[in-house]
């Protein structure tokens, strides 16, 4: 709602500023301009971009748009799903999970988490990473290692179309220049006309300018930089599901590890330590009453 709200002050407050200096919002209308710009867009993208992150790219732009806040909700679902799947550790071994991470969409345990189950990159780390750890001896900085370069490559991959969108977004105001160019080349053959069908040859290349610009800095760089704070915001989830197994590996007490992984929550989000304290204590009084 907030995205859709910020482009609406954009598109009033522009286009209002116009028509207030008493311009014509009909001569903005050029559909020959407009296609000559979002055809040249489209097209270097489609170039510069393998299918994959074509496919990423588009369900990140949706996801701006519908894409649900992580709230306290979810990271209780996660902190407490870490608590316990390590609680199961201590007290049956690594392999107790087998049957819950092989097929986490069957899991009882995985579907008291529905949350984190409807994240297919967070779940496919989560049950990757526990597997890991139950194929054999692994210290805490070699899983530590492997996880930084596994992260940093996830990264790098989730906002590839970030990175790509933004830079069609700084090439806009010259596909801009590139239509007004062709409609100044229109214009020069109307030279012997009316001083009047001129100017409106001259007005419509200009719009052409126009589009550019503001395709840049109002829509595709907000867009853009939109995406890549809602991947650092995914990674940040899957940054505190590493420090969690890596202080497990350490030998921290479950509650000192998963309090570790709480840590590196985003700010505005992150649960006290009394909060998750609390959530571990009513699981804790279920599961005895069980």
């Amino acid at each position: 709602m907030q995205k859709i709200f910020g482009a609406l002050v954009i598109v009033a407050c522009v286009l209002g500023g116009y028509v207030m200096a008493n311009g014509e919002l009909r001569m903005l209308w050029q559909p020959a301009e407009i296609i000559i710009i979002v055809g040249a867009a489209l097209g270097s993208l489609i170039i510069g971009n393998p299918r994959e992150v074509l496919v990423e790219m588009w369900a990140q732009v949706k996801g701006v748009f519908v894409h649900k806040r992580r709230g306290e909700e979810f990271q209780r679902q996660l902190l407490m799903l870490l608590y316990e799947l390590l609680e199961m550790v201590q007290i049956g071994g690594l392999r107790v999970l087998d049957a819950h991470i092989d097929e986490p969409q069957e899991s009882e345990l995985f579907a008291r988490y529905p949350l984190i189950l409807q994240e297919k990159n967070l779940m496919a780390f989560i049950a990757d990473n526990f597997r890991l750890m139950a194929m054999g001896k692994i210290t805490q900085h070699e899983l530590d290692g492997f996880l930084e370069q596994e992260l940093e490559a996830m990264e790098n991959t989730l906002l590839q179309p970030a990175r790509s969108l933004h830079k069609v977004g700084e090439a806009m105001p010259g596909f801009g220049i590139l239509a007004a160019i062709m409609g100044i080349i229109i214009t020069m053959g109307k030279i012997d006309g009316s001083l009047a069908e001129i100017g409106t040859s001259v007005a419509a290349a200009l719009v052409g300018t126009f589009l550019g610009i503001f395709f840049c800095y109002c829509l595709l760089q907000p867009l853009s930089n939109a995406m890549s704070l809602r991947v650092k915001t995914e990674m940040s989830a899957l940054e505190c599901v590493r420090t969690v197994l890596v202080a497990h590996l350490a030998g921290k007490p479950t509650l000192l590890a998963v309090d570790a992984g709480r840590k590196l929550i985003e700010q505005d989000v992150k649960p006290a330590f009394s909060r998750l304290e609390a959530w571990v204590n009513q699981y804790e009084e279920e599961r005895n009453a069980a």
